[in-house]
């Protein structure tokens, strides 16, 4: 079995190699045709009525054409089918060269369409069958007139029908290729959705404890000698950011875990629930903030719950470290049909820059948060100074979106 299984593959490899053989084959076939009778008085008589040597001739140049047909069906298609024309007139007896005119005209049939097919299957069927019956040294009638017919139309389905099949597993094959690709493109494509979901929710709860603790930290350096009681009130916030910082990094990295990992914390997850507490942490820090809300106790989305809180979470980070110091912000949450509507503001006072205009990653995961949702976000700076973020978020997400937050 591997002595075939090798003999196979150097066919493949060298396909010239595998029509000489082919070729060699069908003329030993066609002088073996040529010499016997099989009707003789006892069977099959050999060397009765032997070819001449233009018939021998014929049937060597037509199966040396066959060596070409893989690189030149049509030509050898021609050649073979002008070499059985000649036979069917001039040889008695009849030498089987039509033989190789069935097999070039298979190879066309394989190697091109079907409406060639047809045209040429048809074309050498009725040129041999009439050659013969009207010009040949047999009777019109005769069998192997008849047979012409057959064998070529034989050759040409059967050519067809091969190409037809590489045709399917070729378009099954380019099917399940796609596929494959496809299924490869939609995973990276999740990856990196996942990949950028989870750095905007780290960047958002580290940023904004990173800062609240720098601000603190400042307030100790600069309170240290003259108020000690200031600065241990600044370091128990200091401790107080940290440890939320921590909880919550332990929350986002607690999601990643396997199925089989212990089971993550299960404290709420951030949303507009723990609003008051995340204006209390600025508030310490030394920004006053006030929070209006007119949302009616809206049951939010997870998702939606979830971006709204770390749009005023960033956009309140972003006063305390660009609006300068005295400065103010409000936050509002308002319900409007079908929509909840978050806006934060500040005044900037003492404000060395504009907020907002730094080279971080801040609003532009804010955008992406709003734009995963089918929401709309609009920031820039207030007329009179100060900055300005406003997001509208759809309170019913779109079919997909809502998923489990990170």
């Amino acid at each position: 079995m591997s002595t075939l299984r090798r003999a196979r593959y150097q066919f493949k490899a060298h396909p010239l190699t595998l029509d000489a053989v082919i070729a060699a084959a069908v003329l030993l076939c066609m002088i073996s045709s040529a010499f016997a009778a099989p009707d003789g008085d006892h069977g099959v008589d050999w060397g009765a009525r032997p070819p001449g040597v233009v018939s021998l001739l014929l049937m060597v140049l037509a199966a040396a054409a066959l060596v070409l047909r893989r690189r030149s069906a049509l030509a050898v298609l021609a050649a073979t089918g002008t070499f059985a024309l000649i036979e069917c007139v001039t040889g008695d007896p009849r030498a089987p060269v039509a033989m190789t005119t069935v097999i070039a005209l298979y190879t066309v049939a394989s190697t091109t369409d079907r409406a060639t097919t047809w045209r040429v299957g048809l074309l050498t069927m009725t040129v041999l069958t009439a050659a013969a019956m009207l010009a040949g040294p047999l009777p019109w009638y005769a069998q192997e007139n008849v047979a012409l017919v057959a064998w070529t139309g034989i050759g040409a389905t059967a050519g067809d029908a091969v190409r037809s099949h590489r045709a399917f597993v070729q378009a099954i094959r380019e099917r399940a290729e796609r596929a494959e690709r496809t299924r490869e493109e939609e995973a990276r494509r999740r990856v990196a959705e996942e990949r950028l979901r989870i750095a905007r929710e780290l960047h958002d709860v580290v940023a904004h404890h990173i800062a609240l603790v720098n601000v603190q930290a400042g307030v100790v350096a600069h309170v240290m000698d003259r108020r000690p009681d200031q600065a241990k009130e600044a370091l128990a916030h200091v401790r107080e950011v940290s440890r939320s910082a921590l909880d919550e990094l332990r929350a986002t990295v607690g999601l990643l875990r396997q199925s089989d990992d212990p089971a993550a914390p299960t404290e709420p997850a951030s949303g507009l629930g723990r609003l008051d507490e995340l204006a209390g942490t600025f508030r310490n820090a030394g920004l006053p903030v006030q929070v209006a809300r007119a949302d009616q106790d809206t049951e939010l989305p997870a998702a939606v719950d979830l971006a709204a809180y770390r749009i005023v979470q960033e956009a309140l980070t972003n006063a305390q470290k660009h609006a300068g110091t005295g400065a103010k912000a409000e936050v509002s949450v308002v319900r409007v049909g079908p929509n909840i509507e978050v806006t934060v503001l500040d005044d900037g006072a003492g404000a060395t820059g504009a907020t907002g205009t730094g080279g971080g990653h801040g609003l532009l995961g804010m955008r992406e948060r709003v734009t995963a949702l089918g929401g709309t976000l609009t920031t820039g700076p207030r007329y009179g100074g100060g900055f300005r973020v406003h997001a509208i978020l759809p309170v019913q997400t779109r079919a997909g979106a809502e998923r489990k937050p990170v």
